[in-house]
């Protein structure tokens, strides 16, 4: 059995997938976001009551929203405060008496995305994240590409291209990234940047869901947005199939669930390619928030 947990601010989720990637049992806890000890504990006892149930030492995966630090195996997490600095995946493993394999919650998105049954031919997958931030994973040859800091993928924090102007408007400034850095691709792209630049544009604050309800309803302001989202999208994702050259492209999030997105997705990104390249396919996640921890149990799997 292959277990996966996803931890987040709020809540641990674990699911149990058997050797044909099908889930067989998950169950959720509240995180303890303030106590180590505490949090090793419960993954202790969810490992146990799993094991117990299939009458089998399940291999064990742990999705996290951070990012493990390759040299002293330390954690780098803002979201769960009992874990930031913690040796979590040596820990653990020594409490469960077999290895654990960690990863961030991108890469296991997009590791989950790529072993779906309709996906595993593709070599090179990549996962885009389009929610309250931009979240990136690369996956090849079923495998997480993580690189020498644990940061390959991390779409979000690249700087925009400088074709972004012109998709939104050569006035339209530039932000401050939480990272620290000016003008990375989340303040624009992510569902927050998404709901921003309609302000920019027309002077109304309204939520993301907001717009693209009243983009369904008509509306000619939110129509314009929607257009200059995408051709900002298509912009961004040349970036991104450059740098990677993915045969897959898949779109998670919330703003990934807008259908009208992937209208003539393809050709408005071609012209922001090299002239020989070839389009990738362009694919909705389809395993939504079961995505964390199903990319985690999948930490453990081999082509």
């Amino acid at each position: 059995m292959y277990y996966g947990f996803d931890i987040g601010g709020s809540k641990i989720a674990l699911g149990a997938y058997d050797a044909r990637r099908q889930l067989q049992w998950q169950t959720r806890v509240p995180t303890p976001r303030d106590d180590y000890a505490a949090l090793l504990q419960v993954l202790c006892d969810l490992t146990a009551q799993a094991d117990r149930r299939f009458g089998c030492r399940g291999s064990v995966g742990v999705g996290v929203p951070g990012l493990p630090v390759p040299d002293d195996g330390t954690l780098f997490t803002a979201n769960i405060p009992a874990a930031q600095g913690q040796r979590l995946q040596a820990d653990l493993s020594a409490r469960l008496g077999r290895e654990v394999r960690i990863d961030n919650d991108a890469n296991c998105f997009a590791l989950s995305e790529a072993w779906d049954d309709a996906f595993r031919h593709y070599p090179v997958v990549l996962g885009l994240i389009l929610g309250t931030g931009v979240g990136g994973g690369v996956v090849v040859n079923g495998r997480p590409l993580t690189g020498r800091n644990h940061i390959a993928g991390e779409l979000g924090h690249v700087r925009l291209p400088v074709d972004a102007l012109a998709a939104v408007g050569e006035g339209t400034p530039l932000r401050r990234c939480g990272c620290g850095q000016l003008g990375c691709v989340e303040t624009w792209l992510s569902g927050e940047g998404f709901a921003w630049l309609f302000q920019q544009q027309t002077g109304e604050a309204l939520s993301a869901p907001a717009i693209v309800a009243r983009f369904q309803r008509g509306d000619a302001q939110a129509r314009q947005h929607l257009a200059r989202y995408r051709a900002l999208l298509a912009v961004c994702l040349g970036h991104f199939l450059t740098l990677f050259d993915p045969h897959l492209v898949v779109l998670g999030g919330g703003l990934s669930q807008c259908a009208a997105l992937y209208e003539g997705l393809g050709e408005r990104v071609r012209p922001h390619l090299l002239p020989a390249a070839r389009l990738p396919r362009f694919e909705p996640a389809r395993h939504g928030d079961a995505g964390g921890m199903r990319g985690a149990a999948f930490l453990h799997l081999n082509t």
